[in-house]
């Protein structure tokens, strides 16, 4: 049975700026902003968050089916998802646009600057969640804001659970959208930024959110995870990593991790503390898709992070 997995898939433009955004931004001037990075340091990644979060699950063992929309230019990514195995059944090639396109900044403090041309993804509700097959489990990611819609009341009118993971896409819909999906989903996972705008957007508190779900996922970082599920809270530490490297594409390592364990049965707790061991791994690689621990390597580091059998 296979994960569905909507969300963008995108080249990743990523530069390195060796020095610290915050030198260069002058705060009583934002009005007037006009700054420019040098960046000696690129390179040219596969990404999107539903490339990434695939990936991951394929990493662990799971079974991935992306849906999503992508361009002319997408032949590269193609060759690529052939190679790792991962069904490209549901993804639609547009003629004349682009393949999503990412360009991402990160300073010394792995703070990011992104620019986000979405091409061909925001014909995302060219696709439908009724044309798939044996799926038992999905995720609506970052994508064209029609297709976020359509896909969260796909998921719901079909009665397949999924994860609402707005990510970046959270300004492109008002509160009562957001409170409508959150209506139809099963779970959600935020960052704690995301999750203050959501709080602020539906005039909800994360306590009344998680309410209406299964569970509510805050990702915070190196300060762990919060997981709020059944009227309590439960704080799921970070993994300590072996080393700092790149936080491109961890929220998404960490979605990865989540989804296997909700596709295996386990407990929300139990999903999520994969989640945390895939994001420490992910962040001790350079891009979204370069770290390739084994099954068993995972095993054996998540019993090492929390003592217990995966």
């Amino acid at each position: 049975m296979s994960v569905l997995i909507c969300g963008s898939l995108a080249y990743d433009s990523i530069m390195v700026f060796q020095d610290r955004f915050k030198n260069h931004i002058l705060p009583d001037n934002i009005h007037i902003l006009n700054v420019s990075f040098l960046v000696p340091q690129m390179r040219r990644e596969f990404g999107g968050c539903a490339g990434n979060i695939a990936y991951n699950l394929k990493l662990l063992g799971g079974e991935p089916l992306i849906m999503a929309t992508v361009g002319e230019d997408f032949d590269p990514y193609r060759k690529r998802l052939e190679k790792l195995g991962i069904a490209q059944t549901h993804i639609r090639v547009l003629p004349d646009t682009y393949t999503a396109q990412c360009f991402i900044t990160t300073d010394l403090d792995h703070n990011q600057i992104t620019a986000f041309h979405p091409g061909a993804m925001s014909n995302s509700h060219d696709n439908h969640v009724g044309e798939t097959q044996g799926v038992k489990l999905g995720i609506v990611g970052p994508d064209g804001r029609d297709g976020m819609l359509q896909h969260s009341r796909d998921f719901h009118a079909e009665g397949i659970p999924f994860v609402f993971d707005p990510g970046q896409g959270m300004p492109l819909f008002n509160g009562d959208e957001l409170k409508q999906c959150l209506e139809w989903a099963t779970w959600c996972t935020l960052n704690d930024y995301e999750a203050h705008l959501m709080c602020e957007r539906t005039g909800l508190s994360l306590e009344a959110i998680a309410s209406q779900l299964e569970g509510l996922i805050v990702t915070r970082g190196g300060e762990g995870s919060d997981l709020y599920a059944g009227g309590a809270r439960i704080h799921v530490p970070a993994v300590r990593a072996e080393r700092l490297l790149d936080p491109t594409g961890c929220g998404d390592a960490y979605r990865g991790g989540l989804l296997y364990g909700l596709a295996e049965g386990w407990s929300l707790e139990k999903s999520c503390k994969l989640a945390s061991l895939m994001g420490s791994i992910k962040i001790a690689e350079t891009g979204p898709q370069n770290h390739a621990p084994s099954r068993e390597d995972v095993a054996v580091q998540y019993r090492a992070a929390f003592g217990e059998s995966l």
